[in-house]
């Protein structure tokens, strides 16, 4: 376009829906939590499951009081190790899980799973509940579902000496891509009802 002024401007290129369309896929952008927090809004909203992070227990120690109004804690400490972040039920069944996020391109390290919450896991498991594990590999934004008992083999494997993280090979072939949608970005409920349902 040319002004009075001699100086020639270019308007902004609009995008195709297409293209539209693969942006909000791709700037998704959100953490895991919040991906999952957004998703079980959206499961609790049409009444398909209730499933609720669980709060870190917390002993607070000391509390100032800048005004009336408002507290503010300086000091606190962990109660206990907590033990995974999601429970609740779904289908009359008992659903327990972690969720961890990664930005390593070939592996999960085993680092990011602690020996307590391997032994929640299996308790949940010998209940008969649903137990698994949500992981995400950040640089793929691809995120998976990996039951617990395939995580228990992994888990015990490096106990034994062998290998202290899960190759992202390994993840793909023992687990299940959760697929992404606009209002169930982790839709693992998906996933629970081709295995249990």
């Amino acid at each position: 376009m040319n002004y009075p002024n001699g100086q020639r401007k270019t308007l902004p290129v609009r995008k195709s829906t297409s293209e539209q369309d693969n942006n909000i896929f791709s700037n998704r952008g959100m953490t895991l939590e919040e991906d999952i927090n957004i998703t079980n809004q959206f499961y609790l909203d049409t009444d398909q499951a209730i499933i609720h992070k669980k709060p870190t227990p917390v002993q607070i120690v000391k509390v100032n009081y800048p005004k009336r109004s408002a507290a503010v804690i300086t000091e606190a400490y962990f109660k206990q190790a907590s033990t995974t972040d999601y429970n609740g039920l779904y289908r009359g069944r008992y659903v327990d899980f972690e969720a961890k996020e990664t930005k390593n391109k070939t592996l999960f390290p085993l680092a990011n799973v602690h020996d307590h919450q391997i032994r929640h896991m299996e308790s949940i498991v010998n209940h008969g509940g649903i137990c698994f594990m949500i992981i995400r590999f950040a640089a793929y934004e691809e995120t998976y579902y990996m039951p617990a008992e395939k995580l228990f083999s992994y888990w015990y494997d490096k106990l034994q000496g062998g290998k202290k993280s899960i190759s992202y090979e390994h993840i793909k072939q023992d687990s299940h891509l959760i697929p992404f949608h606009y209002q169930r970005r982790v839709d693992y409920i998906s996933i629970i009802n081709k295995l249990y349902f």
